[in-house]
Protein backbone atom coordinates (compact mmCIF):
# COMPACT_ATOMS: atom_id res chain seq x y z
CA UNK A 1 0.00 0.00 0.00
CA UNK A 2 2.92 2.41 1.18
CA UNK A 3 4.43 1.50 -2.64
CA UNK A 4 0.95 2.45 -4.57
CA UNK A 5 1.20 5.81 -2.31
CA UNK A 6 4.50 6.57 -3.35
CA UNK A 7 3.96 5.78 -7.29
CA UNK A 8 1.00 8.47 -6.81
CA UNK A 9 3.38 11.06 -5.58
CA UNK A 10 6.33 10.36 -7.80
CA UNK A 11 4.28 9.67 -11.29
CA UNK A 12 0.87 11.29 -10.74
CA UNK A 13 0.29 11.72 -14.51
CA UNK A 14 1.28 8.47 -15.56
CA UNK A 15 -1.58 6.86 -12.88
CA UNK A 16 -3.81 8.77 -14.38
CA UNK A 17 -3.58 7.93 -18.00
CA UNK A 18 -3.76 4.11 -16.81
CA UNK A 19 -6.85 4.68 -15.16
CA UNK A 20 -8.52 6.57 -18.19
CA UNK A 21 -7.34 4.00 -20.49
CA UNK A 22 -8.57 1.39 -18.31
CA UNK A 23 -12.24 3.21 -18.27
CA UNK A 24 -12.01 3.83 -21.89
CA UNK A 25 -11.78 0.04 -22.90
CA UNK A 26 -14.88 -0.41 -20.68
CA UNK A 27 -16.62 1.86 -22.55
CA UNK A 28 -15.61 0.62 -25.95
CA UNK A 29 -15.86 -2.94 -24.57
CA UNK A 30 -19.21 -2.38 -23.25
CA UNK A 31 -20.46 -0.57 -25.95
CA UNK A 32 -19.18 -3.69 -28.36
CA UNK A 33 -20.82 -6.02 -26.39
CA UNK A 34 -24.47 -4.00 -26.70
CA UNK A 35 -23.87 -4.01 -30.08
CA UNK A 36 -23.08 -8.24 -30.52
CA UNK A 37 -25.89 -9.03 -28.53
CA UNK A 38 -28.26 -8.81 -31.69
CA UNK A 39 -27.67 -10.39 -35.27
CA UNK A 40 -27.41 -8.10 -38.31
CA UNK A 41 -30.73 -6.85 -39.36
CA UNK A 42 -32.39 -9.00 -42.71
CA UNK A 43 -33.22 -6.98 -45.59
CA UNK A 44 -37.03 -7.14 -46.45
CA UNK A 45 -38.19 -9.34 -48.92
CA UNK A 46 -39.22 -8.44 -52.27
CA UNK A 47 -42.71 -7.43 -51.88
CA UNK A 48 -42.02 -5.82 -48.30
CA UNK A 49 -40.74 -2.23 -46.66
CA UNK A 50 -39.41 -2.00 -43.36
CA UNK A 51 -38.87 0.79 -40.65
CA UNK A 52 -36.12 0.70 -38.95
CA UNK A 53 -36.31 2.69 -35.35
CA UNK A 54 -32.78 3.33 -33.73
CA UNK A 55 -33.12 1.83 -30.22
CA UNK A 56 -33.83 -1.21 -28.07
CA UNK A 57 -35.22 0.58 -24.91
CA UNK A 58 -38.34 -1.20 -23.07
CA UNK A 59 -40.49 1.76 -23.09
CA UNK A 60 -39.80 2.58 -27.09
CA UNK A 61 -40.74 -0.97 -27.79
CA UNK A 62 -43.96 -0.94 -25.86
CA UNK A 63 -44.70 2.52 -27.67
CA UNK A 64 -44.06 1.12 -30.96
CA UNK A 65 -46.23 -1.49 -30.42
CA UNK A 66 -49.25 0.71 -29.46
CA UNK A 67 -49.36 2.45 -32.09
CA UNK A 68 -48.34 0.51 -35.26
CA UNK A 69 -50.78 -2.22 -36.88
CA UNK A 70 -50.91 -5.03 -35.12
CA UNK A 71 -49.62 -7.17 -38.31
CA UNK A 72 -46.37 -5.01 -37.92
CA UNK A 73 -43.59 -7.39 -36.42
CA UNK A 74 -40.66 -6.00 -33.82
CA UNK A 75 -37.57 -7.47 -34.15
CA UNK A 76 -34.19 -5.50 -32.62
CA UNK A 77 -31.05 -6.17 -34.51
CA UNK A 78 -28.03 -4.61 -35.96
CA UNK A 79 -27.61 -2.36 -38.37
CA UNK A 80 -24.79 -0.85 -39.61
CA UNK A 81 -22.92 -1.11 -35.84
CA UNK A 82 -26.01 0.28 -34.35
CA UNK A 83 -29.13 -1.41 -32.47
CA UNK A 84 -32.41 -0.50 -34.10
CA UNK A 85 -35.94 -1.98 -33.73
CA UNK A 86 -36.91 -3.53 -36.89
CA UNK A 87 -40.39 -3.28 -38.14
CA UNK A 88 -41.39 -5.13 -41.29
CA UNK A 89 -45.28 -5.71 -42.43
CA UNK A 90 -45.37 -2.85 -45.01
CA UNK A 91 -46.42 -3.92 -48.59
CA UNK A 92 -45.96 -0.78 -50.65
CA UNK A 93 -43.88 2.99 -49.83
CA UNK A 94 -46.19 4.37 -49.11
CA UNK A 95 -47.81 3.23 -46.51
CA UNK A 96 -43.99 2.50 -44.62
CA UNK A 97 -43.78 6.28 -45.67
CA UNK A 98 -46.86 6.89 -43.95
CA UNK A 99 -45.75 5.05 -40.96
CA UNK A 100 -42.59 7.23 -40.42
CA UNK A 101 -43.80 10.32 -40.57
CA UNK A 102 -46.73 9.06 -38.29
CA UNK A 103 -44.18 8.45 -35.84
CA UNK A 104 -42.13 10.96 -36.43
CA UNK A 105 -44.89 13.18 -35.04
CA UNK A 106 -46.31 12.10 -32.80
CA UNK A 107 -43.78 9.72 -30.82
CA UNK A 108 -41.09 11.81 -31.50
CA UNK A 109 -39.07 8.55 -33.41
CA UNK A 110 -36.65 9.26 -36.47
CA UNK A 111 -37.69 6.02 -38.12
CA UNK A 112 -36.12 5.14 -41.76
CA UNK A 113 -37.69 3.11 -44.70
CA UNK A 114 -35.55 0.39 -46.10
CA UNK A 115 -37.29 -0.71 -49.49
CA UNK A 116 -36.65 -4.12 -51.41
CA UNK A 117 -33.19 -4.36 -53.34
CA UNK A 118 -35.28 -4.37 -56.75
CA UNK A 119 -37.68 -1.38 -55.82
CA UNK A 120 -37.29 1.49 -58.21
CA UNK A 121 -36.87 4.73 -56.43
CA UNK A 122 -39.61 6.36 -58.27
CA UNK A 123 -42.59 8.51 -58.45
CA UNK A 124 -46.08 5.88 -58.05
CA UNK A 125 -48.09 6.10 -60.92
CA UNK A 126 -51.05 8.12 -61.40
CA UNK A 127 -54.30 6.77 -60.00
CA UNK A 128 -55.93 4.37 -62.97
CA UNK A 129 -59.54 5.75 -62.43
CA UNK A 130 -61.50 7.01 -64.93
CA UNK A 131 -62.50 11.03 -63.86
CA UNK A 132 -65.99 11.60 -63.55
CA UNK A 133 -67.66 14.21 -65.88
CA UNK A 134 -67.47 16.70 -62.77
CA UNK A 135 -65.43 18.72 -61.14
CA UNK A 136 -64.78 19.55 -57.41
CA UNK A 137 -64.69 22.91 -55.82
CA UNK A 138 -61.61 23.14 -53.95
CA UNK A 139 -61.19 26.91 -54.13
CA UNK A 140 -60.61 28.87 -51.23
CA UNK A 141 -63.53 28.39 -48.83
CA UNK A 142 -65.40 31.65 -48.51
CA UNK A 143 -65.31 33.24 -44.76
CA UNK A 144 -69.11 34.08 -45.74
CA UNK A 145 -70.28 30.90 -46.79
CA UNK A 146 -71.85 29.49 -43.90
CA UNK A 147 -70.43 25.60 -44.76
CA UNK A 148 -67.44 27.26 -43.60
CA UNK A 149 -66.34 26.76 -40.29
CA UNK A 150 -63.03 25.87 -39.81
CA UNK A 151 -62.39 23.65 -36.61
CA UNK A 152 -59.45 21.04 -35.34
CA UNK A 153 -60.70 17.53 -35.76
CA UNK A 154 -59.84 15.22 -32.09
CA UNK A 155 -58.23 12.41 -31.21
CA UNK A 156 -57.62 10.06 -33.90
CA UNK A 157 -56.05 9.40 -37.07
CA UNK A 158 -56.38 11.45 -40.03
CA UNK A 159 -55.97 9.94 -43.97
CA UNK A 160 -54.96 13.17 -45.97
CA UNK A 161 -54.32 13.00 -49.30
CA UNK A 162 -52.32 14.97 -51.04
CA UNK A 163 -53.81 16.41 -54.54
CA UNK A 164 -51.11 18.52 -56.55
CA UNK A 165 -53.69 21.24 -57.04
CA UNK A 166 -55.41 18.98 -59.17
CA UNK A 167 -58.81 19.10 -58.32
CA UNK A 168 -60.15 15.82 -60.62
CA UNK A 169 -58.08 13.70 -57.73
CA UNK A 170 -61.00 14.51 -55.52
CA UNK A 171 -63.54 12.55 -57.25
CA UNK A 172 -60.97 10.11 -58.02
CA UNK A 173 -60.65 9.25 -53.98
CA UNK A 174 -64.37 9.76 -53.64
CA UNK A 175 -65.35 6.67 -56.16
CA UNK A 176 -62.38 4.28 -55.32
CA UNK A 177 -63.89 4.54 -51.65
CA UNK A 178 -66.93 5.56 -52.51
CA UNK A 179 -68.14 8.41 -49.93
CA UNK A 180 -67.62 12.00 -49.31
CA UNK A 181 -64.26 13.80 -49.02
CA UNK A 182 -63.94 16.31 -47.10
CA UNK A 183 -60.85 19.42 -47.21
CA UNK A 184 -58.79 20.04 -44.66
CA UNK A 185 -55.20 22.23 -43.73
CA UNK A 186 -52.27 20.55 -42.30
CA UNK A 187 -48.90 22.32 -42.08
CA UNK A 188 -50.75 25.29 -43.72
CA UNK A 189 -51.35 23.38 -46.74
CA UNK A 190 -54.52 21.74 -48.39
CA UNK A 191 -55.04 17.97 -48.52
CA UNK A 192 -58.21 16.10 -49.23
CA UNK A 193 -59.67 14.27 -45.91
CA UNK A 194 -60.05 10.35 -47.09
CA UNK A 195 -60.33 9.55 -43.76
CA UNK A 196 -61.52 10.09 -39.98
CA UNK A 197 -61.39 7.79 -37.21
CA UNK A 198 -60.13 6.29 -33.71
CA UNK A 199 -59.71 2.72 -35.16
CA UNK A 200 -55.87 2.57 -36.31
CA UNK A 201 -57.03 -0.78 -38.54
CA UNK A 202 -60.11 1.31 -40.38
CA UNK A 203 -57.45 4.26 -40.85
CA UNK A 204 -55.05 1.80 -41.86
CA UNK A 205 -57.25 0.10 -44.25
CA UNK A 206 -57.77 3.49 -45.82
CA UNK A 207 -54.18 4.30 -46.02
CA UNK A 208 -53.78 0.59 -47.73
CA UNK A 209 -56.21 0.99 -50.32
CA UNK A 210 -55.29 4.57 -51.54
CA UNK A 211 -52.03 4.36 -51.51
CA UNK A 212 -52.13 0.88 -53.51
CA UNK A 213 -53.90 2.89 -55.82
CA UNK A 214 -51.02 5.03 -56.51
CA UNK A 215 -52.25 8.25 -54.29
CA UNK A 216 -49.73 10.06 -52.45
CA UNK A 217 -51.26 9.23 -48.68
CA UNK A 218 -50.83 10.07 -45.53
CA UNK A 219 -51.48 9.03 -41.62
CA UNK A 220 -51.10 11.63 -39.42
CA UNK A 221 -52.44 12.75 -35.93
CA UNK A 222 -55.67 14.37 -36.35
CA UNK A 223 -55.91 16.74 -33.47
CA UNK A 224 -52.92 18.40 -35.78
CA UNK A 225 -55.57 18.77 -38.59
CA UNK A 226 -57.97 21.63 -39.13
CA UNK A 227 -61.18 20.47 -41.07
CA UNK A 228 -62.05 23.35 -43.45
CA UNK A 229 -65.17 21.60 -45.24
CA UNK A 230 -66.60 18.43 -44.34
CA UNK A 231 -67.34 17.99 -47.76
CA UNK A 232 -65.91 18.94 -50.75
CA UNK A 233 -68.29 20.18 -53.60
CA UNK A 234 -68.24 18.28 -56.86
CA UNK A 235 -70.87 20.09 -59.22
CA UNK A 236 -71.20 18.88 -63.14
CA UNK A 237 -69.04 20.94 -65.66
Amino acid sequence: MLEVFILMKRCPSVLLLSILLAAMEVVVGGSAIAQTRYSACQPPNATEYLLLVPGSAADKQTQLKRVLPATADLTVCNYQNQVVTRVSGFSSLGIANAWAQYLKEVNGFDATVARPAEAQATRPPAPEIQPQPTSPNLANPNPNNSAYSPRPLGTGYAVLVDYFDQPEIAAQVRQLLSQDVGLVSYGQKPYLLAGYTINQSAANATLQTLSDRGFWVMLVDSRRVVLLKPTVMISAE
